[in-house]
């Protein structure tokens, strides 16, 4: 007696979507609505990048204690805005924190994070 093969669970619609690589239908008051919150992101992390030029704020206060809308921003474009950090020096402290150029704040671990607060305070 033939034995047939085991069927694959049932796909949903938002699961066909996805393997069709379509992006969710949103409609206009949630895209007005996300567009606002990323504009106001953008204007709070622009004024943090000011703060930390002029000394006001600290990397490593940041990074242990982060805000919700810095968890996004990525560790390499913050160190650049600190006084004395050049591409080169940066790309060398998350190298040597074993840290991704491309990480985010809140991407970063533990270990991670107190590596890098640890070189930013000497």
């Amino acid at each position: 007696m033939p034995t047939s093969a085991p069927q694959p669970p049932p796909v949903s619609s938002s699961q066909q979507a996805l393997l069709r690589h379509e992006t969710p239908t949103r409609s206009a008051s949630q895209r007005h609505t996300a567009l606002a919150r990323a504009n106001a992101i953008r204007v709070k992390r622009a004024g943090l990048k000011r703060d930390l030029k002029g000394g006001e704020k600290l990397l490593a206060d940041i990074l242990l204690r982060p805000t919700e809308w810095v968890l996004t921003a990525k560790v390499h474009d913050l160190m650049l805005c600190v006084p004395g950090v050049g591409g080169i020096k940066a790309a060398k402290m998350l190298q040597q924190c074993r840290v991704s150029g491309s990480k985010t704040v809140g991407g970063l671990s533990d270990r991670q994070r107190i590596e890098l607060v640890a070189l930013l305070r000497r």
